[in-house]
């Protein structure tokens, strides 16, 4: 992996996350955590909807060009595969900037971001599981059942989605950071 795929790793989130925050605060007046989509914020024909999807789209590139850098870092296929679905989460956060709500492919590539996102997770951390790196691979199994479970609870008490969307997104980046820091620094240090 090249050292600017681990700076687009670490970069991309915050991006992503910064571009959602500064559109949160700009329509603040109507936007609800509780009643509303995170996509509300970047909806076709709302002022600014740039402010969200532009940092989207970047963080996507981003992540991509950061995942497509593990691939080199461990020959698991199931890893690989993991990845490669993982990959196709982050182009599908692409499509979201690109297909904004109130666009026919949005409904499906929103939810095509957050399934590939993280199932792709799930199957690497299986890949780590056989590579014998059981303590990260248990981690991912706990965090995609509490991905699920607290994202259906979301799902079923309020309104709206942006609560179960920020589930999957904080777990989707809680198992990235994970696996950058406890993973791929110490095999790149020779520690692993």
């Amino acid at each position: 992996m090249k050292r600017s795929q681990l700076w687009a790793g670490i970069l991309s989130p915050p991006i992503a996350l910064g571009g959602i925050g500064v559109a949160i605060l700009i329509n603040r007046s109507w936007w609800r955590l509780t009643d509303n989509a995170i996509s509300d914020l970047g909806k076709v024909g709302l002022p600014y909807n740039w402010v969200m999807n532009v940092p989207l789209f970047v963080s996507a590139a981003l992540a991509i060009y950061y995942a497509s850098g593990l691939f080199e870092e461990f020959k698991n296929p199931v890893f690989n595969l993991g990845i490669g679905v993982f990959i196709l989460g982050l182009a599908f956060l692409a499509g979201i900037a690109v297909f904004p709500e109130g666009t026919w492919p949005h409904y499906h590539v929103s939810w095509g971001f957050f399934l590939a996102g993280s199932l792709g997770y799930l199957i690497a951390g299986v890949g780590l599981w056989l590579e014998g790196l059981k303590k990260f691979g248990a981690f991912t199994g706990l965090l995609f059942t509490a991905e699920v479970l607290l994202a259906r609870w979301a799902f079923k008490t309020f309104n709206g989605v942006a609560i179960a969307e920020f589930v999957g997104i904080f777990a989707m980046m809680t198992w990235h950071y994970a696996l950058l820091w406890g993973v791929v620094r110490p095999k790149r240090l020779g520690k692993a």
